[in-house]
């Protein structure tokens, strides 16, 4: 009969434990795409906050699988355009991103071609890189 109480009083207090779920946080930023060709003619940075904008960015092909719907809600992105450069092999990329009380400050560095290349005549290309930021605080570029 103890046996039984002690078997049952186990089983009870196995069955009471609390499980812990760990929350799985997400990183500070991500980048989504960075392209040697594909962006805009002027250098420009570019904030999407608003779920219109977002929105639109699910229509890039680079982009259709790495967005989903809540990210409208919880997440703003940044597309970092270079500008027209002569030859391939430049790129536009984040150096660090800070987060402060009040906002998000994120540093670029522009890339250029490892290796010399010759310019080709009358063919352009314009790197781009586009980042989501998993905060809809106010984002800085510097």
């Amino acid at each position: 009969m103890k046996k039984a109480l002690i078997l049952f009083s186990l089983l009870f207090l196995i069955s009471c434990s609390t499980s812990h779920k760990t929350v799985e946080s997400k990183p500070l930023y991500e980048i989504l795409t960075s392209q040697e060709d594909g962006g805009a003619t002027i250098r420009f940075f570019e904030i999407l906050s608003e779920e219109r904008e977002i929105k639109m960015l699910q229509n890039d092909e680079f982009l259709k699988n790495k967005i989903n719907a809540d990210d409208t809600k919880t997440a703003n992105f940044v597309i970092l355009n270079m500008g027209e450069k002569t030859t391939l092999g430049y790129s536009i990329s984040v150096q660090n991103v800070e987060e402060t009380t009040s906002k998000i400050i994120i540093t670029t560095n522009d890339n250029e071609p490892k290796s010399k290349r010759v310019e080709e005549k009358e063919v352009f290309y314009y790197p781009y890189t586009i980042v989501k930021v998993n905060s809809k605080k106010e984002i800085v570029i510097q």
